[in-house]
């Protein structure tokens, strides 16, 4: 089956599970392999569970006009995903780097759904399967889309960009996490780098911490359209650490308007994280007030930043 076709029960079946336990009552049901499992075996389960169509790619499984089979369930799960964002046509902000993008991710999406409807990752559902999910989740009420991108080996950042194709672009920082799986720090940042390069050939715009050495030089030498956070001297967004507290106490400049934040986060290393949230906010017009009332009602819940009794 082309993915014209496919995509055609997609849309009469929007409800997306790899997952046969997992399932919701008449949709689609796509049998992913791993090293220690074959979704082949559990797609008669997954149609007896409610499924409308079980899409496999091992044929003996096939036993009904409910089988669709196709060549490689997760290479048509990418395509198929592929072919939603591009009907959606909606923006799509892509989120990466070492360390805070999840916590990034939520606080913007808690700040942008103040004006829009917003779909974004669910939890850290960031890679090669994660990704084309998070896609097929948006719908004919998106306005925004926040997809985030994960990786522990070079090139996947270049691959999820080429699925999520987003318009906008952050890179939270570049760290030497993973250092297993890229095997030099330079393959980190070359592999982070990616989205930058994915932007700058679409002309797209990025986001980026002016107090971080390095995603400046990215930016400057990709000579990118961008908008900084951090920097007193040339942002529009900055702030600092108020005082120390278990919970962060901040001071925020929004278009040099100053204003105390008193978040639920714990650890100052959050600050760009906030600083972030707020400078994109402030690009797609959510007002000020808007924008801290996000901030102060986050409340951690993914096992980041959390205090536990």
């Amino acid at each position: 089956m082309d993915i014209e076709k496919l995509y055609k029960k997609f849309l009469e079946h929007p409800q997306i599970t790899t997952d046969s336990r997992i399932v919701t009552n008449n949709g689609l049901f796509f049998a992913l392999k791993g090293e220690n499992f074959d979704g082949n075996k559990f797609a008669q389960k997954a149609i007896d569970n409610g499924c409308a169509f079980a899409i496999i790619d091992n044929p003996k499984y096939a036993s009904g006009p409910k089988f669709i089979v196709v060549e490689n369930v997760l290479k048509t799960l990418q395509k198929l995903a592929v072919y939603h964002r591009k009907e959606m046509n909606i923006p799509v902000i892509g989120i990466t780097g070492s360390n805070g993008k999840t916590t990034t991710k939520e606080l913007l999406a808690l700040v942008l759904k103040k004006k829009y409807k917003v779909s974004y990752t669910q939890g850290n559902l960031n890679n090669h399967i994660g990704v084309p999910l998070t896609l097929l989740s948006f719908n004919h009420e998106t306005e925004l889309g926040i997809v985030e991108m994960g990786a522990n080996h070079p090139g996947e950042i270049k691959a999820l960009s080429e699925l999520a194709k987003p318009d906008y672009g952050l890179i939270t920082n570049i760290g030497r996490a993973h250092l297993e799986g890229f095997g030099t720090f330079d393959n980190i940042i070359k592999t982070k780098s990616e989205l930058f390069n994915y932007i700058a050939k679409n002309n797209g715009k990025v986001f980026y911490n002016a107090n971080d050495e390095l995603l400046k030089e990215l930016v400057f030498d990709a000579k990118l359209n961008a908008i900084s956070y951090g920097n007193k001297e040339n942002s529009s967004v900055y702030g600092y650490v108020e005082k120390p507290d278990l919970n962060l106490k901040l001071k925020v400049f929004i278009a040099n308007n100053g204003y105390k934040i008193n978040t639920n986060l714990i650890g100052d290393y959050n600050l760009s994280n906030i600083l972030a949230a707020a400078a994109i906010g402030h690009y797609f017009s959510i007002s000020d007030p808007l924008i801290i009332d996000a901030i102060e009602k986050y409340n951690p819940t993914n096992n980041r930043s959390q205090l536990l009794k």
